[in-house]
């Protein structure tokens, strides 16, 4: 159980989802370990946040456990997105935990956000990746299926069709040294769902992820991110943190986590509409 989601799942405002999708991250696995890594590196936390002035265990946080994964990719994902469906239609807010940057299109595809905020070192706009075009170097490219607009914050490095891509108006790209003047100018027009690939961190703050990539974001930075978004999403997720380091991903993971339910709540979320 994530630390501190006490509520039962039918009386919940947030639900914790696990999703350990590890079938193409690239260079090194493990993220079938991501969803028990982010909970046990978030134990430490304490309860209440003096930002805010809330309690964790009081904001209608339910953990609902792992979604097993299996190795055909697109249909674990529909069966995800149902799993995440369900978790909408009972008035809550997703919390997935993954797993491999893939899993986000199941999010997505739950919640139909008019727009997509992802933290990632990668644009992820590839049609396929060693033929594979499910692959999690493809998910931005595929939730851009279901969504209106993709803004990829903390982006250094993509293919040259990617960034030709990248280049159209549905896309917006937001590199580490713009992050604090596009903060400055934000402001959601509709539906977000946000995404946290922990490889959008630079690899000093993170490096327990399959593929990192040097010159990236400060925990800082990604902290300002989610708490800037969060008051206007309708689902959030960590990805792509594994099992490689001494838990300075998964502890960064749970972390943002519960930046996002205290912000949400605090900005007029589900619990805080009570």
């Amino acid at each position: 159980m994530f630390p501190g989601a006490t509520a039962e799942r039918d009386a919940a405002d947030y639900v914790v989802v696990g999703a350990p999708l590890d079938v193409s991250t690239t260079f090194q696995p493990g993220t079938r370990f991501g969803p028990d890594e982010i909970r046990k590196y978030a134990e430490t936390y304490d309860d209440y946040d003096h930002r805010t002035g809330q309690q964790f265990t009081e904001l209608g946080v339910a953990d609902e456990g792992d979604v097993r994964a299996w190795d055909d990719a697109r249909e674990y994902l529909s069966f995800l997105s149902g799993t995440l469906r369900d978790v909408v239609w009972d008035g809550a807010v997703p919390l997935l935990l993954g797993g491999e940057h893939t899993v986000s299109y199941a999010g997505v595809e739950a919640t139909e956000p008019e727009t997509f905020v992802c933290l990632d070192a990668h644009l992820d706009l590839r049609p396929e990746y060693d033929g594979n075009e499910w692959s999690h170097a493809c998910v931005t490219r595929h939730v851009l299926d279901v969504v209106d607009e993709a803004v990829v914050v903390g982006a250094r490095t993509g293919s040259p069709e990617e960034w030709e891509r990248a280049e159209e108006e549905d896309v917006t790209v937001v590199p580490p040294e713009s992050v604090t003047e596009w903060l400055a100018g934000f402001e959601a027009t509709g539906s977000v769902y946000l995404s946290v690939d922990i490889d959008g961190a630079d690899p000093s703050v993170a490096p327990g992820t399959g593929t990192m990539e040097p010159f990236g974001l400060s925990s800082t930075q990604l902290r300002d991110v989610v708490r800037a978004v969060s008051p206007a999403c309708v689902g959030f997720d960590v990805v792509e943190v594994n099992d490689r380091d001494d838990g300075q991903a998964a502890a960064l993971g749970g972390k943002l986590l519960r930046e996002f339910v205290y912000t949400h709540a605090a900005g007029g979320g589900p619990a805080g509409d009570e």
